[in-house]
């Protein structure tokens, strides 16, 4: 732990979009010495000109930002914890950056991890030569912040998770790195394993589907909002199929996890008869904006990084994933290119051919 910030962890903040503004300012409002990386100028000359960043909503308060630049090595050097928030398709170019100024016993905290962020950022690591022993790889299931940044140095948290599951890789190293983090955010627990956060991951659930299923909202111009007006009843029930396949996969791997409905109520104590009345409960989504674009992360991230690998595990477990992969191929149909091939597999995680009790030894 510093010896500065009155003995309280230093905190690199990797990504200054919407989550990454959330995240550094919180920090900062709660009296934490945090460092923040983006590779956009602009948005590092606004937050240093500051000096930090204004959060409104759920939290308020100005969060100082004590170093703020585009050299990776500059921020994260001295920190305790490095917070990764940022698309999970950037996280393999941001592991390569960042792999040649890592330090031993700083924690890298991928918040969140999509599925099987961790894995990714140690697979780099070990090919750049970093010693994995020596430093902690800690995913998040999820996103605390229901948030926007609408401009640099400004950011508007709606709202946060009642809990939030953490694990690193390997979990015998989870104690550890939820002592550090939970100093800051009291909601996060320990889950059993990097498949665990990684088979919660609700993004991949909720996020390519309705977006799909949207098109023609989605290109009609007109406002809506995502969750609100886009988890229509026949949505919500095509949703609850298809997150039947990912409690399967995690059944397979000795995992009792919650189906989509028992995570709405952990995370924001929301409840309903069908999942269209459930989002509508849950006060951090209301404003949400719907996009007008099929071209988001919702799409192109969250197929690659989330139903891609969890599909790859299912071939793996051999179980049947008909339902993801339907979405993983409609969605490469109409962005026009095959998203699919760029996503996570147990092949490029270093992961393939193992049984599902080798995947359990090889995270534990």
């Amino acid at each position: 732990m510093s010896e500065n910030s009155h003995m309280k962890n230093v905190w690199a903040v990797v990504g200054g979009g919407n989550g990454g503004q959330s995240a550094a300012g919180h920090l900062g409002t709660m009296g934490y010495d945090v460092r923040l990386y983006d590779i956009v100028q602009d948005t590092i000359d606004a937050i240093a000109g500051a000096g930090g960043i204004q959060v409104d909503g759920a939290v308020q308060g100005f969060g100082p930002v004590t170093r703020a630049s585009t050299d990776m090595a500059t921020v994260i050097d001295g920190a305790d914890v490095i917070m990764v928030v940022a698309p999970a398709i950037y996280h393999r170019s941001i592991a390569t950056t960042m792999a040649p100024s890592i330090r031993p016993g700083q924690i890298v905290f991928v918040h969140p991890g999509a599925t099987f962020g961790a894995l990714e950022f140690r697979r780099v690591f070990r090919d750049y030569g970093v010693d994995t022993s020596s430093v902690v790889v800690v995913e998040a299931q999820s996103l605390l912040y229901a948030c926007r940044a609408p401009q640099p140095g400004h950011a508007t948290i709606k709202g946060m998770k009642n809990r939030l599951a953490i694990a690193a890789v390997p979990a015998s190293k989870t104690a550890e790195a939820l002592a550090a983090i939970a100093d800051a955010f009291p909601q996060m627990h320990a889950a059993s394993s990097v498949f665990e956060t990684s088979l919660t991951n609700l993004n991949a659930i909720m996020h390519p589907a309705p977006s799909l299923l949207n098109i023609s909202t989605i290109e009609s111009g007109r406002e809506w909002e995502y969750y609100r007006d886009g988890i229509t009843p026949t949505i919500g029930r095509f949703i609850e199929k298809l997150d039947e396949e990912r409690v399967a996969i995690g059944k397979e791997l000795g995992l009792d996890l919650l189906n989509v409905r028992g995570m709405y109520k952990d995370f924001y104590s929301a409840e309903g008869t069908t999942m269209s009345e459930i989002v509508r409960n849950v006060g951090a989504y209301r404003g949400i904006s719907g996009q007008k674009t099929i071209e988001t992360r919702y799409v192109l991230e969250d197929i690659p990084t989330g139903l891609v690998p969890m599909s790859s595990l299912a071939r793996q477990l051999g179980l049947k994933a008909d339902m993801m992969d339907t979405v993983c191929h409609l969605g490469s149909y109409m962005v026009g290119r095959d998203i699919e091939s760029e996503g996570r597999t147990m092949e490029n995680l270093g992961l393939a051919g193992l049984s599902a009790d080798q995947l359990v030894a090889e995270v534990a």
